[in-house]
């Protein structure tokens, strides 16, 4: 049965309770009872119901409203690229809905829902990650036109706008060779995440091109913020036989791996050398310290929404397109270590 098709007698129905019952479990009410709810809301998910809050809204006119969500907007990559977007879509005559995921897949998928509520007519989104497949899935199903930034997500035929990870990361690892190191980290983030998989995949090439042997015990999985970052070095700095370099997925990585460093007395470069993706703004130009594979942010969020508006007007192909943006590798201070 399509979504569009099923009520929530089907749904009650399904469920063997009212249709009042049901209403009750969309709105939350507390008068449900555990089991009930869990039978009601195993009921939707296998009939792909759709309240009717997010029915009304697709059948309206339209709305002149855009939406960009991204898994952080404290992060300066997704704040310039927010900005980017934000641009064309006032241009172009369309408002801009910001949703923060948190890079939570519970989020994402209440504020897809609460978009396509608020009857957006397209959107641009960095996925938390590979699972959020159905989520994008469920777009398609109710023809919301969408544009992937960033992160590709396997099986999701999408336009997609994303950095040169792989080649980036490999430039980066390249250059701590370069300087003599053989024993060089990396703090990740989790390989469901597609440019993390790519970053993994340019370390391992500039270590195999080296002929350096990769040691798994030198590649730690965290969160991609400044607590992650400390996470990470801590466990790095605490092996028998540490670092002499590390390659952080991204910039706030680099800050947290940095206070991990001097919190055990130790400084960057001095006694370790450090790398990562994307700079931050206005801190380098106060002090240029990172060696970083700078990423033209905010040119990322100017494409998508352009690709994304060219969809919403039936100008664009029906091949999808990828586009692939080159970054700038900036060389300053961090990466000044002697093995």
């Amino acid at each position: 049965m399509g979504a569009a098709t099923v009520t929530i007698k089907d749904v009650a129905r399904a469920a063997g309770v009212s249709a009042m019952t049901v209403s009750r479990v969309i709105n939350s009410s507390p008068s449900v009872s555990a089991d009930t709810r869990a039978r009601v809301e195993r009921a939707i998910a296998e009939l792909g119901y759709i309240p009717s809050r997010l029915a009304r809204g697709l059948s309206a006119q339209r709305s002149g409203t855009l939406s960009i969500i991204v898994p952080d907007v404290a992060n300066p990559f997704f704040t310039l690229i927010v900005r980017g977007s934000e641009d064309v879509a006032r241009r172009a005559g369309y408002r801009l809905l910001l949703c923060d995921t948190r890079a939570e897949l519970d989020l994402e998928r209440e504020v897809i829902d609460e978009m396509i509520a608020h009857r957006v007519e397209g959107i641009l989104i960095a996925p938390v990650s590979d699972r959020s497949r159905e989520h994008l899935r469920r777009l398609t199903r109710f023809g919301v036109p969408f544009v992937l930034v960033d992160r590709a997500v396997p099986g999701v035929d999408a336009d997609v706008v994303r950095g040169d990870s792989a080649n980036g990361a490999r430039r980066l690892v390249e250059h701590l060779v370069s300087l003599g190191h053989r024993r060089i980290g990396m703090v990740t983030e989790s390989s469901s995440v597609s440019t993390a998989r790519d970053r993994r995949a340019g370390y391992d090439a500039a270590l195999a091109a080296a002929g350096i042997d990769a040691a798994p015990e030198l590649v730690v999985e965290t969160t991609v913020d400044p607590a992650g970052g400390r996470e990470g070095m801590r466990r790095l700095l605490e092996l028998r036989n540490p670092p002499t370099a590390v390659f952080t997925v991204n910039n706030l990585v680099a800050l947290g791996a940095i206070e991990a460093v001097r919190a055990v007395g130790r400084e960057v470069p001095d006694d370790i050398a450090l790398v990562c993706f994307d700079d931050i703004e206005y801190a380098s130009r106060l002090h240029p310290f990172l060696t970083v594979m700078e990423q033209p942010a905010e040119t990322f969020g100017t494409l998508g929404t352009q690709l994304l508006l060219e969809r919403i007007d039936g100008r664009a192909s029906a091949t999808r397109r990828t586009v692939v943006l080159p970054a700038e590798f900036v060389v300053r201070r961090s990466c000044g270590a002697a093995a």
